[in-house]
């Protein structure tokens, strides 16, 4: 089963009407040979005078004040691209995450008490205790940015390479992991791939077995019934395999192909998905993220579909 290129085009028509203009620089970037430069100046327009991300750049809580995990949200779209250390916006990211790093937890703060004075989902409401329900996201993530942007020795990296050896003795204990959680350490491993000799001489395990625990939590996160497909807020397979090449394709078998399938079923008529989440609350504000979800969606999907050859129009 393939996307049609008439779909995969009214897709492209439906980004540049209604996406975000970094979802339309994205798709662009990707299927148009668009520049990462573009990327990034649409990046910056979410970023504060601290060098944080805020402004609503995750769709789901509206704060304009910097948070680590709208800084993640960003940081991570700037590893995609192949932003290196010296871009400007990377640079102000590194220093707002060291300043706001709590060396007492060896965590960054995953929400702030600002989301509660702005539209946001019920999950993004900030109480006392919130901390305990989002544990490693997105510090274990934050915590490789700032080993694959810094040098060697230099601050940002020890405080990076502290954070990852608290994380990775907890991941090694743990024998269940949000989805999300889970995919920070999925990208955590991904990008110690580049520094896999430095990790092996300072944790406690090697790099091959941190990965081994996380393919083993990812597949106890993934929702393997594709009867339940569809039917509420889970992470199908393809939320954590991003190529072919990925070890999890071996291990997730024909649900790697009937997810792609299913992916192409829920296609609308617009070529895009909707989401499957709500808020209950902010009703007129909601309907604007599920908008601006539905472009994020649309980017990360189809290039997904790409990856995996199931679009009938390749870019050149």
């Amino acid at each position: 089963m393939k996307v049609s290129k008439n779909t995969y085009e009214t897709a492209g028509r439906w980004i540049k009407r209604n996406a975000r203009p970094l979802e339309e620089a994205l798709w662009s970037f990707y299927f148009e040979n668009g520049s990462a430069k573009e990327i990034i100046n649409c990046l910056e327009s979410f970023q504060n005078e601290d060098g944080g991300f805020g402004h609503g750049i995750e769709p789901d809580f509206w704060t304009p004040d910097s948070s680590p995990m709208a800084t993640w949200a960003a940081g991570r779209i700037l590893i995609e691209i192949g932003a290196d250390s010296e871009e400007k916006a990377v640079q102000r990211m590194i220093g707002y995450l060291v300043k706001t790093y709590l060396p007492e937890d060896g965590l960054w703060p995953s929400v702030v008490p600002s989301n509660n004075h702005f539209p946001h989902a019920p999950w993004w409401r900030w109480t006392k205790d919130a901390q305990q329900r989002w544990s490693y996201n997105p510090s274990a993530e934050l915590a490789a940015f700032l080993v694959y942007w810094s040098p060697a020795g230099s601050k940002p990296s020890e405080v990076g390479w502290e954070t990852i050896e608290k994380g990775i003795r907890y991941l090694m204990e743990t024998s269940q992991m949000d989805r999300h959680e889970v995919n920070n350490f999925q990208q955590l491993v991904r990008i110690m791939a580049m520094r896999e000799a430095e990790f092996n001489s300072r944790m406690a395990y090697s790099l091959k077995q941190a990965a081994e625990k996380v393919n083993f939590l990812v597949f106890k996160a993934a929702d393997v019934d594709k009867a339940s497909w569809g039917t509420g807020y889970k992470a199908l397979p393809m939320d954590f395999v991003q190529h072919p090449d990925d070890p999890l394709n071996e291990m997730f078998g024909k649900l790697i192909d009937d997810n792609l399938d299913f992916y192409i079923q829920q296609l609308s008529v617009e070529g895009v998905w909707d989401i499957s989440w709500s808020w209950g609350q902010f009703e007129r504000e909601f309907q604007i993220a599920r908008r601006q979800w539905q472009g994020i969606l649309a980017v990360q999907r189809y290039k997904i579909l790409l990856a995996f050859g199931r679009l009938e129009h390749n870019r050149d």
